[in-house]
């Protein structure tokens, strides 16, 4: 069959690093995946229980825009986390994940040949989703020895007069890391000076250690051009249940809703009833997850760091950056070869973007005996190849 049938735009976004190792290692046996970014919890029984209890009620459609219970829940939610308000009529919507969320703003907000400032390493999908709306990802490195902390520098130098925003995923994946409110209020006055948008992913907001998390449209100026993104899949442990949302300014929304309204109609229901009860009572579930975070972060830091890895300290996600660059070989080289003589599964750093060269990402949201084990396993491995 002949390749033109085929968009140009599909044919220009990679496939996922991710998936591309999580298959291989699936077809393995006694391997341990710190590969795919899931927690290891099943979703809190009362959550389950509410989205159960919700298939007795309405098996139907919801509002495109969501259940206004869950948009009510969640406006009070952010504003008691954040004291930022948004209107549960106009300036919030449930979607299928946050992945739906940033697709759907992506192709609500850019046209054809505008750029997007994406600071890397970042999750595989940003680039997907701007690729899909015929825009251009601009990449801004960061680095390790500053803690893969954005600055206002780079982004100054990149900017064009096609630029039209800007994107950013604090909490970070694939690092962990969690940018400063200085660093942030630079890149609001950057966003601010060149009359651009911000969108910002913070699905990882409640995964936090010992920092502060500062949600970007409370930085003075900025919730008027802000797209905020986030989600239940990690915090709450609801991955397979595909609820996201987002909160803009009430034209922003209103645009994405269009292209939400014929892609997907509404948010599964049932999944819509468990995200309200996980608002409304779920916070002491969040908090034993983080704990347990908490400490596997802790292991698996000391872990890497003794075995020769030089490891970042995360500070948010559930993610370990280590660097392998000193052995000799690429992060491809390393993945496939522990992968196939230790049987753990990590994922190339460069599979985030071109600053990940060099490193893996190690996903802690294991067990903590999967964990150590994992750790002999790497020790071995690094000392035959060191």
């Amino acid at each position: 069959m002949s390749s033109d049938r085929i968009s140009r735009r599909v044919h220009t976004v990679p496939p996922s690093g991710i998936r591309r190792f999580f298959d291989i290692a699936a077809t393995m046996p006694d391997v341990i995946s710190l590969g795919v970014g899931e927690p290891d919890f099943m979703t809190p029984a009362d959550i389950r229980a509410a989205g159960q209890r919700s298939l007795d009620l309405s098996t139907a459609y919801t509002s495109n825009s969501g259940l206004i219970e869950l948009r009510e829940a969640l406006s009070d939610h952010l504003y008691g986390l954040y004291g930022i308000r948004y209107d549960p009529e106009t300036e919030l919507l449930i979607t299928v994940g946050v992945s739906e969320a940033m697709i759907n703003a992506g192709l609500a907000v850019l046209d054809p040949g505008d750029e997007v400032l994406v600071p890397e390493p970042c999750f595989v999908a940003y680039t997907a989703s701007i690729i899909f709306a015929d825009a251009k990802p601009v990449f801004i490195p960061t680095n390790a020895s500053d803690g893969f902390q954005v600055s206002a520098e780079a982004l100054e130098a990149a900017i064009t007069p096609r630029t039209k925003a800007i994107l950013i995923g604090f909490p970070n994946n694939p690092t962990g890391a969690v940018v400063s409110r200085e660093r942030l209020l630079e890149v609001a006055k950057v966003a601010e000076r060149h009359n651009l948008l911000v969108i910002s992913d913070e699905i990882y907001d409640r995964l936090i250690y010992g920092v502060e998390h500062v949600c970007f449209p409370t930085l003075p100026g900025m919730r008027d051009r802000t797209i905020l993104l986030g989600g239940f899949s990690k915090a709450y442990a609801m991955t397979g249940w595909r609820l996201g949302w987002l909160a803009a300014p009430e034209d922003i929304t209103t645009a994405v809703r269009k292209v939400h309204q014929y892609a997907i109609m509404s948010a599964p229901t049932m999944s819509q009833h468990a995200g309200l009860h996980a608002l409304r009572h779920g916070d002491q579930s969040v908090r034993a997850m983080v704990a347990e975070y908490d400490h596997r972060r802790k292991v698996i830091v000391a872990g890497l760091n003794s075995i020769g890895l030089p490891t970042f300290e995360p500070q948010g996600a559930f993610y370990a950056f280590p660097s392998v660059a000193h052995l000799g070989m690429s992060s491809d080289q390393f993945c496939d070869r522990l992968l196939q003589e230790e049987q753990v599964a990590v994922i190339p750093g460069d599979a985030f973007g071109p600053s990940g060269a060099g490193h893996v990402r190690a996903c802690y949201a294991t067990s903590m005996d999967k964990i150590e084990e994992a750790l002999e396993r790497i020790e071995r491995f690094v000392h035959r190849v060191s």
